[in-house]
């Protein structure tokens, strides 16, 4: 029986730590570059899609935050600063965007 427990103990333990690395991971970011399109501006794409460009690397903001934030940007590049969670998949890097400020 204390085996059991021995193991049950530890399997939470590492569980918790997997946890908090997870955690960690998704730590917010600022990105300061021109939030643009990335189709009408830099020419990347097909569709419309913002992209913020910080100084040679293009973050695409994932679907939500391109829908909320799209407008603003799309025929005019604006300067300023993008607050989110920054992954990477399929060769691209890609926001979340939690806010986003214009100068």
């Amino acid at each position: 029986m204390k085996k059991v427990w021995k193991l049950a103990l530890c399997l939470a333990v590492v569980l918790g730590f997997l946890t908090l690395a997870q955690a960690e991971d998704k730590k917010e970011e600022q990105l300061t570059g021109t939030i643009t399109c990335a189709k009408c501006d830099l020419k990347l794409a097909k569709k419309c899609n913002t992209v913020v460009k910080v100084k040679d690397t293009v973050y695409w903001f994932d679907k939500e935050s391109n829908k909320k934030y799209h407008g603003d940007t799309c025929m005019e590049a604006k300067e300023g600063t993008v607050t989110g969670t920054v992954s990477e998949k399929e060769g691209k890097k890609w926001v979340h965007a939690s806010k986003v400020e214009y100068k």
